[in-house]
């Protein structure tokens, strides 16, 4: 494959022109080199690029993330021990661990909360066995007086 222009290399990798500048900006993807009528031309590395911080967004990885494995893997750079891809993968999952275990007290609550019979928040959450989180509010009414 020869050197792209702008909007090949965004079709090839399903994304718009204006992110390709996007990720320009933000160095994540290298400035290309440009004709003399001024139009970028992408090496073919660039696509390879584009598909890397695509697959890293869908595991969840912000670009700000994406950029420092991309630092890492670049010829020349001083790789940090902790811009390694494993390193990253391990603290990616250690989140997601984390995010699960919260979705699933949730899911259980809300389960429970079924299960409880609750059809108003009031009502249920005035009941002694209401399995809806109200903790550290007080139980009882403040007195007007």
């Amino acid at each position: 494959m020869s050197a792209l222009r702008t909007g090949e290399l965004a079709a090839a990798a399903g994304v718009n022109v204006q992110t390709l500048r996007y990720y320009e900006r933000r160095g994540l993807l290298a400035e290309p080199e440009r004709t003399l009528g001024g139009h970028r031309l992408y090496p073919d590395g660039a696509l390879t690029v584009l598909r890397l911080i695509k697959a890293a967004q869908r595991l969840g990885f912000t670009l700000e993330q994406v950029a420092e494995l991309l630092e890492g893997t670049r010829v020349g750079s001083n790789r940090r021990a902790d811009a390694g891809l494993r390193a990253r993968v391990s603290g990616k999952l250690s989140e997601i661990d984390a995010e699960l275990a919260e979705l699933t007290e949730v899911r259980d609550t809300l389960r429970a909360a079924l299960a409880a019979g609750c059809t108003d928040l009031l009502v249920c959450g005035e009941s002694p066995g209401c399995p809806l989180p109200f903790d550290g509010l007080p139980m009882t009414t403040p007195s007007l007086s």
